[in-house]
């Protein structure tokens, strides 16, 4: 029972952790996009202020199935998940109206250095912490916090597509590469949109991954 306790308390610290990386790799993430006129490191900051909103949920989710793992999902978990499905959607649109509009007028970041470096980092960061949620949520037995950690997976996936589309500008410098990133960005943003709403109806744990 006290290493169920201790588990439960490692899995909140993470929750807490990848709130406070979020907040922190959106802030840098809009700021340098905006800056260098990247849309798809614009738009991956954004996405990660969007986590934030649902990582409160989770964080609220381990202290509920801490003290009653049979438990469902509460009104607040409800209501974060409606929150973060409208967001997402908001995101979507605003990214794929931007991204067709980059290229009907040819637009062109002036880099995408900081894209390529804040891609790898987070690829690093998440990988880590899908490997550590799962071992947790393996070791508790628990779905909820093995399906947080596929959508922290998720994360990784939509990373590789800001290091790929960053990279291949930054050394070829191939027109259009940042609008198409970011329209896979935006794949992955309505998918998550789309899931939220999904779990907000049910008490299903399953995430997109």
């Amino acid at each position: 029972m006290e290493k169920q306790q201790q588990l439960y308390k490692v899995a909140f610290g993470l929750a807490l952790f990848t709130i406070f990386y979020n907040v922190v790799e959106g802030i840098v993430s809009t700021y340098l996009g905006f800056e260098d006129e990247s849309l798809a490191l614009f738009g991956f900051g954004t996405d990660s202020f969007i986590e934030v909103i649902s990582g409160l949920g989770i964080a609220h989710m381990i202290l509920r199935i801490q003290k009653n793992p049979e438990s469902n999902r509460d009104n607040f978990e409800r209501t974060a998940l409606r929150i973060t499905g409208v967001a997402f959607y908001i995101l979507v649109a605003g990214l794929v109206v931007t991204s067709l509009y980059n290229i009907w007028t040819g637009h062109r970041p002036l880099t995408t250095f900081w894209g390529v470096v804040i891609s790898l980092i987070s690829i690093l960061i998440m990988w880590i912490l899908v490997l550590w949620k799962r071992k947790v949520g393996n070791q508790l037995n628990s779905a909820p916090i093995l399906a947080d950690a596929n959508c922290t997976l998720v994360c990784v996936y939509m990373s590789i597509i800001l290091l790929v589309s960053s990279g291949i500008y930054e050394l070829f410098k191939i027109p259009y590469i940042d609008s198409l990133g970011t329209l896979g960005l935006a794949y992955f943003a309505f998918k998550e949109g789309k899931e939220c709403f999904e779990k907000a109806n049910s008490n299903k744990h399953c995430c997109c991954s």
